[in-house]
């Protein structure tokens, strides 16, 4: 009985980073975007706008709204690689990234009236 509520209290910790750090991720990344006007560079990158012609386009832009979110909290290409084997082969971190590319795809159908004309 105690092992398993030593488990639950060191497994607790690593789960409250890893949602803090998802949360920054995707406010960071949502701010990214807001600025887009601003910046040419995020223009010429399709980032200046969430509206798609057709859903498969606006899933591609979810999973690239993802991948800037990471490489805008994480700005150093070599940190990038070097971590990613951690977490490539995890469950969760996995499932996790399906989350974070699921809610782009929500809020950009949602500015694309779902596709309905």
């Amino acid at each position: 009985m105690n092992t398993t509520v030593y488990r639950r209290c060191t497994w607790m910790p690593k789960r409250f980073l890893f949602t803090s750090l998802l949360a920054v991720t995707l406010a960071i990344g949502y701010i990214s975007i807001a600025s887009a006007q601003d910046k040419p560079e995020m223009q010429k990158a399709g980032l200046a706008t969430l509206i798609t012609e057709t859903p498969e386009a606006g899933f591609a832009l979810a999973v690239k709204l993802s991948q800037k979110g990471v490489a805008t909290t994480q700005t150093d290409p070599a940190v990038r690689k070097a971590l990613r084997p951690s977490y490539a082969h995890d469950a969760n971190s996995l499932i996790a990234v399906s989350h974070v590319v699921a809610t782009h795809f929500q809020t950009i159908a949602a500015a694309n009236e779902y596709w309905r004309k």
